[in-house]
């Protein structure tokens, strides 16, 4: 008589059973009735017809997603191996379940596409100094498109840049040469620089006579530290002015001389 009961009672704990749906915080369960969106649920319990009644549960919290490596051919027609990680979550589950398939792998894919077209419009030097920017550019093209899904685009980071060994090379040299250059730059404006002091220097000197017997005496201080066997005869700069004023006096030859062999009676000429 008893099993006629326990028949009943066992169904009425299954349907129970299928009947009780509890969702954790982070989750949510977007419930169709006969076919059509009816709402929202979760979190915590709730109770769903079975058959009548059907749910899709969305995870809201950020789903990194790798990816793929893509070769892309840069503006200036270099091939390279670009990866990439995005990080997107669901903001709106209703829009995710119901505008899209496969959520995921659609973000997936327009990520692939969007790093190929995005990366395709620059230089090689600007991917590997100016990932920042193209990051932002990458984020804001991706965020855009999904934001009909419901998807929000956290952050998009590109992990590596892979170069093949000419390349590498290649980019070797030219940071070579780019460096010669700079060198070549500095001591040009050294010796520019070096030159206008001396030039000061030289007006200083001659401005007042003392200046230059100063360094004058120092240059021999600097000297005489020395372990060399310099001997000194200093000479004082004053003298200089006597030979100066003896050079300018000269000395005059006799107007009478003249040349050898002139036996006319034009005037001599001075030697």
């Amino acid at each position: 008589m008893w099993v006629s009961y326990l028949v009943p009672v066992v169904l009425v704990l299954l349907l129970l059973a299928a009947s009780i749906r509890i969702l954790p915080e982070y989750k949510r369960g977007v419930v169709f009735f006969l076919g059509r969106f009816q709402a929202v649920k979760g979190p915590g319990l709730f109770i769903i017809i079975p058959i009548i009644q059907k749910m899709e549960v969305v995870d809201l919290r950020v789903i990194t997603m790798d990816v793929p490596e893509q070769d892309v051919i840069s503006r200036d027609n270099v091939t390279v191996k670009v990866n990439a990680v995005l990080y997107f979550r669901v903001v709106d589950p209703e829009k995710a379940i119901i505008q899209v398939e496969h959520f995921t792998i659609a973000t997936s894919q327009l990520a692939q596409t969007t790093l190929r077209s995005v990366l395709g419009k620059h230089d090689l030097d600007e991917m590997l100094s100016e990932r920042d920017k193209l990051n932002d550019d990458i984020q804001e093209i991706i965020d855009t498109q999904t934001e009909e899904w419901g998807i929000k685009v956290a952050n998009v980071e590109i992990k590596h840049v892979d170069l093949d060994e000419s390349m590498i090379r290649a980019i070797a040299r030219q940071a070579e040469a780019e460096r010669e250059r700079r060198a070549k730059v500095i001591h040009a404006e050294g010796e520019l620089q070096a030159s206008q002091k001396l030039v000061e220097a030289a007006n200083v000197m001659s401005e007042n006579s003392a200046a230059l017997q100063l360094r004058y005496l120092q240059t021999m201080s600097d000297m005489s530290n020395k372990n060399a066997s310099t001997i000194f005869f200093p000479l004082p700069l004053d003298i200089m002015d006597v030979f100066k004023s003896m050079s300018k006096g000269g000395i005059s030859k006799p107007s009478s001389t003249r040349e050898p062999g002139s036996d006319d009676g034009s005037t001599p000429k001075e030697s």
